[in-house]
């Protein structure tokens, strides 16, 4: 597969010391930064879907005029955050 780059991006040298001090072992500035812009894609990807589903959930509710009390949602994560908790 052939690669490309990215472009070249300069910051103030605060930023680049900053980011050269949490280098793990064998890190090099190169790779963090590949890994920081996959992380970054790979969140809003999920932002994106989320918004999505958040979405189509807004308009089946609308249609079927089926809605739960935010109060019920709550008291069923209020129960599983206690069986989490108990479960530890």
């Amino acid at each position: 597969m052939k690669t490309a780059t990215l472009p070249s991006l300069r910051v103030e040298p605060e930023l680049r010391d900053a980011a050269e001090k949490v280098l793990q072992e064998g890190e090099s500035l190169s790779s963090f930064v590949e890994t920081s812009i996959r992380e970054s894609i790979a969140r809003r990807q999920m932002q994106a879907e989320f918004l999505v589903r958040g979405l189509a959930s807004r308009d089946r509710a609308r249609e079927t005029a089926r809605y739960i009390d935010a109060d019920d949602v709550l008291g069923r994560l209020d129960t599983m955050l206690a069986a989490a908790r108990a479960g530890r």
